[in-house]
């Protein structure tokens, strides 16, 4: 048992005091505000939900800070970039990704993210035929390890671009058919458990076919999954969209597929205002990654008018170059306020800009992980945050800002514990498994950089 006793806890009718939990098999058996503390209960200062972490290509953590230098031509890009990341993902194997993916994994926990949506495209090891289960193995493996809720998204990817049939050399080991996708995503759905479940993708409108994107829609709204793309991250992706389909990228796929609260559109950066409507009417989830938008240069989603018109977000990760609930957050309120200059534009919902930007990420990061609900309440998940409440961060703070300062007062997380399904994960500010996963980690990221410097 892990019956947990807190001073304030954000729980689904708000904020309350003296909550005691109590602990059952992953689930909140019992909520109840107003209460004592029992003999064997762990005594909490603040505790709030965890976040899910929406979007994360766990391979390329070990990519973040080796592309900071410009190239010979001086034009650094995303297009540049994908080139050194094709350039890392050719030499990651099982055993490397493994390691990688639990590093990640953890430094996800130990923030705040309880759960993750991994947008999984590196599915064969080097050399492999395209059959074998080893990725994906890998990557099971290491959230396990961590201890953190999985959604597995195995994602489409089948050719080079827009105007380019067949994938690029760099791009084989990404790509499988229609039919071994879903051959793959029939094996691994029934694998679930309480900490694992699947969802459904296709990389992006220039990755795939028309029809093999419907296959993939198709498929995952049988079998009642999350659906998950990249979509008008980059204007040069904008541009050849109209140029070949007649339609921007988003007003193309609103057209072609039923979208709906399943759907998980990812950056979604480059819109017009029609765009923006119908995607807010859709109930679709926009997948935003601030820190890898602005590492990237992609450009800013257009929040405001997105939420202004009751649109749905979420946050995640990306590329890792953060790893940072309340920082994606930060930022994403952040990017907006230098765009529009003004401030608290994200505070829509609410007064308070914080708690505004933390329910949205809350309930869209729910649904595009394949759940309905990840608020603190009898009978949900068992997947909680609690709060250091004498760190100086929130000194003088009360339930009204403690979000606001987590999100907007400083970079060093009062991070006391974290829980999923039930089990501490975090205790005391510190991962349990940090130090046999971060050997393993720096022994492959010293091998595969030493290899890219060669």
């Amino acid at each position: 048992m892990n019956n947990l006793f807190s001073k304030q806890a954000l729980t689904s009718e708000g904020w309350q005091a003296n909550v005691r939990f109590e602990i059952r098999e992953g689930r909140i058996k019992s909520l109840t505000a107003g209460s004592s503390k029992e003999s064997g209960d762990i005594e909490a200062g603040i505790v709030i939900p965890g976040l899910a972490n929406v979007h994360s290509h766990a391979f390329q953590r070990v990519m973040a800070g080796h592309t900071e230098y410009r190239g010979p031509a001086g034009t650094d890009n995303f297009w540049s970039w994908r080139e050194r990341m094709y350039a890392l993902a050719g030499r990651i194997d099982a055993a490397a990704m493994r390691a990688i993916a639990r590093q990640a994994y953890g430094e996800m926990l130990a923030t705040g993210f309880t759960s993750v949506a991994e947008f999984h495209y590196l599915h064969n090891e080097p050399g492999d035929d395209g059959t074998s289960e080893v990725m994906f193995e890998a990557i099971a493996t290491a959230a396990s390890e961590a201890g953190i809720r999985l959604t597995y998204v195995p994602i489409l990817y089948e050719r080079a671009g827009f105007k380019e049939p067949e994938p690029t050399a760099a791009q084989k080991r990404f790509a499988r058919s229609v039919d071994q996708l879903l051959g793959h995503y029939e094996k691994v759905s029934k694998l679930t458990t309480n900490r694992f479940q699947t969802g459904l993708g296709v990389h992006s409108l220039r990755a795939v076919s028309a029809n093999s994107l419907r296959t993939v829609a198709a498929a995952a709204k049988d079998t009642h999954v999350p659906m998950h793309i990249h979509v008008a991250e980059q204007q040069r992706e904008v541009d050849e969209c109209i140029e070949v389909l007649g339609a921007r990228p988003v007003e193309w796929l609103l057209e072609q597929c039923d979208i709906d609260s399943s759907w998980c559109l990812v950056h979604a950066t480059h819109l017009v205002d029609t765009e923006i409507a119908a995607i807010a009417r859709s109930g679709a989830v926009v997948g935003l990654c601030p820190s890898t938008e602005a590492n990237l240069g992609d450009g800013l989603f257009p929040l405001k008018s997105f939420l202004e018109l009751g649109g749905r977000i979420a946050i995640g990760s990306d590329s890792h170059v953060s790893i940072n609930p309340f920082e994606e957050l930060r930022w994403l309120e952040y990017g907006q306020r230098l765009i529009t200059q003004s401030r608290n534009v994200a505070a829509v919902s609410r007064p308070q800009t914080g708690r505004s930007l933390f329910d949205q990420a809350l309930a869209g990061g729910a649904l595009a992980c394949g759940r309905q609900n990840d608020q603190l309440r009898e009978g949900g998940l068992a997947d909680l945050v609690v709060l250091d409440d004498d760190s100086p961060m929130l000194a003088g703070h009360t339930s009204k800002s403690f979000v606001d300062a987590l999100i907007f007062s400083g970079f060093t997380l009062p991070i006391d514990r974290v829980m999923v399904d039930g089990q501490w994960r975090v205790v005391n500010g510190h991962r349990l498994d940090a130090e046999s996963a971060g050997s393993a980690y720096a022994a492959v990221a010293q091998k595969l950089n030493r290899a890219a410097a060669s």
